[in-house]
């Protein structure tokens, strides 16, 4: 008898998050896989990435919420764990405190990441630019180049579907020693004091300001100098990453109802008075030495930054391991550029994976990563494969980002969230059959929400 051919290596350009998933999934289902990264060629960077390590987070160390029942990134964790994800098994491994939220170690997240990859007999790893669209032979590709593509790659793209433009900006926000930090004023807790899955309910650095010391701090952010790059302007910001100076720019109180928000917290040493606003930093590394500034992406110049940020009390004396900057984003308008397999539609052996497709954020991007890698495993397999219902949280996003905004309005990048799954009526009674409270509803709707998604996902793994 003879035995069956083995199926042609499927490529993957993009060794980030997204491109990690995607080859780690291919190879799991037997297939080999050609992994292409850019960074570790001589000359070759990007405006972010520090090392040339896979999977390198470049900008918060934090997967953001862990909760499952009641949190749409952390049904989106359960998921992806249901589905061996490797960026999730790496990240369990490599956790950091962070409350209620799943953060890691940004060096040994990235180091395991690599190692698994680098170990795979399936994997192989090229260390090379792919300058332009694939070769003609590559019938099977998965282009997970994200927020960081090549400008060749990217203008190749543009060519092939007649668009105008793929880019927009993100930020960075700034890391601090935690030695530096003042203790006597700045304390630890987690908002409301939520557990994380390491059990931490003080995973959190709170820095109060009363009114004076915000209003001062707002002036400043107003009148500080910003870094203005020619050949990006008139390019959107997504509103999950706004720099904060362009918050503080959309009102004076944006920021103390948002990153700045005082809610949940209470200063032990004044428990009585409530802060007007606080700074929260969250860990950044596994020896607790570094904290990052929690939701301060920002566009300042260096020279003025830590003249600002060192007017927060706590941080009067901060010493910054790394400043916010600018890095260029990129994305498609998938809704009309991409099938339901994440195919492009004017050249479908090409896949796109990750933030390219319009989803934002880590998870979402290393899910798409998940999916594309199964679709492509399932299509050299000869194998019909479908993506996952849109009552789970990966067919979700599946669904936003190939169709799912409102006609007739710009198309832009989504974090998940139950907005974008089927509706449910929030339930009147609990299991038991006890009533439950008005206030209560929307949490046992979200619950009941993320139970549906994981047996529909489970369903739809074990059919595929």
């Amino acid at each position: 008898m003879t035995a069956s051919p083995s199926p042609s290596p499927i490529h993957v350009i993009g060794g980030g998050l997204a491109g990690s998933e995607a080859a780690w999934q291919i190879a799991q289902a037997g297939v080999p896989v050609i992994l292409h990264e850019m960074r570790g060629v001589p000359g070759v960077k990007t405006d972010a990435h520090q090392t040339d390590g896979l999977a390198e987070l470049v900008c918060s160390n934090s997967f953001r919420s862990d909760d499952w029942e009641h949190n749409a990134v952390g049904l989106l964790h359960a998921e992806m764990r249901a589905l061996d994800s490797i960026i999730m098994a790496c990240g369990d491994v490599n956790q950091v405190p962070a409350g209620g939220a799943l953060a890691v170690d940004r060096d040994a997240f990235s180091a395991a990441v690599t190692a698994k990859l680098a170990a795979h007999p399936l994997i192989t790893i090229v260390r090379e630019e792919i300058a332009g669209l694939p070769p003609e032979d590559w019938d099977n590709v998965i282009v997970a180049t994200g927020p960081l593509t090549s400008p060749a790659l990217a203008e190749a793209i543009l060519k092939a579907t007649g668009e105008e433009s793929l880019s927009f900006f993100d930020a960075i926000a700034p890391i601090v020693h935690a030695d530096s930090i003042d203790f006597d004023i700045a304390w630890r807790q987690s908002r409301y004091d939520k557990e994380g899955p390491g059990g931490d309910a003080a995973a959190y650095v709170n820095c109060p300001m009363n009114k004076d010391q915000y209003e001062a701090f707002i002036d400043a952010l107003l009148t500080g100098p910003k870094a203005e790059f020619k050949d990006w302007e008139h390019v959107p910001y997504f509103d999950g990453c706004l720099p904060i100076e362009v918050m503080a720019e959309r009102g004076r109180e944006t920021l103390r109802h948002g990153p700045m928000k005082p809610v949940g917290l209470t200063n032990p040493r004044d428990p009585l008075v409530k802060a007007y606003a606080i700074v929260q930093l969250r860990q950044d590394n596994a020896l607790g030495t570094l904290f990052n500034m929690v939701g301060f992406q920002t566009k300042l110049k260096h020279g003025i930054q830590a003249e600002t940020f060192r007017m927060i009390p706590g941080l009067q004396n901060a010493q910054f391991a790394r400043l916010g900057g600018l890095h260029r984003n990129t994305y498609l308008n998938s809704p009309q550029l991409l099938d339901k397999q994440l195919r492009l539609k004017a050249m479908p052996r090409l896949r796109f994976a990750g933030q390219v497709t319009g989803v934002e954020g880590y998870v979402e991007s290393a899910a798409m990563g998940l999916l594309t890698g199964r679709l492509a495993a399932a299509q050299a397999l000869g194998r019909d494969l479908s993506p996952p219902p849109p009552e789970t949280a990966m067919g979700a996003l599946v669904e936003h980002i190939t169709g799912g905004h409102l006609e007739g309005s710009k198309f832009q990048p989504m974090n998940i969230n139950y907005g974008l799954l089927p509706p449910l009526e929030a339930p009147k009674v609990d299991e038991e059959g006890k009533k439950i409270p008005l206030k209560e509803r929307g949490r046992a709707k979200k619950r009941l929400m993320s139970i549906r998604a994981m047996e529909s996902l489970k369903a739809w793994r074990d059919a595929g």
